[in-house]
């Protein structure tokens, strides 16, 4: 997926961890595109940056989202408003590798409070090197809108 764009955003919880992720996504010859925010101190509503990275991810099938807020919950539950977006939360390596294979997920949701950096290398990596497998799981993702 190196030819896939890279968008990702955070609110402030979630600052520090997609920072490190930016730079991390640059070394490896990935195209980023960084919605911020800034930094950690002021407060940023996370559903706002959810939908800022949503109006990127609408523009081109080969874009790919992450999202990073203090849970993750929050900005996976708001990516998901969007009929075209299928984020996932993931915090272990078998899920990121399924929500690829099994769901066709386009956005990978994080938490910056719940997963240390080399961990979410690997939920990264996993993400971005695994393909949709189709076939019998295409119907479902279809079936899912979008």
């Amino acid at each position: 997926m190196l030819n896939k764009n890279i968008i990702i955003a955070s609110d402030h919880a979630g600052f520090l961890l997609k920072n490190q992720l930016v730079a991390y996504l640059k070394e490896n010859a990935y195209k980023v595109l960084d919605l911020g925010t800034n930094d950690s101190q002021n407060s940023v509503d996370y559903p706002v940056k959810a939908q800022e990275l949503a109006h990127e991810l609408e523009k081109s099938t080969e874009n790919i989202g992450i999202l990073v807020c203090g849970s993750g919950i929050g900005m996976c539950i708001a990516i998901n408003r969007f009929p075209f977006a299928r984020g996932a939360l993931v915090y272990e390596v078998e899920a990121a590798k399924l929500a690829r294979q099994h769901n066709n997920a386009n956005v990978l949701c994080l938490g910056g409070r719940m997963t240390d950096f080399e961990t979410a290398k690997q939920l990264v990596d996993t993400f971005l090197t695994t393909p949709f497998e189709g076939g019998r799981h295409e119907r479902r993702v279809s079936q899912l809108g979008g």
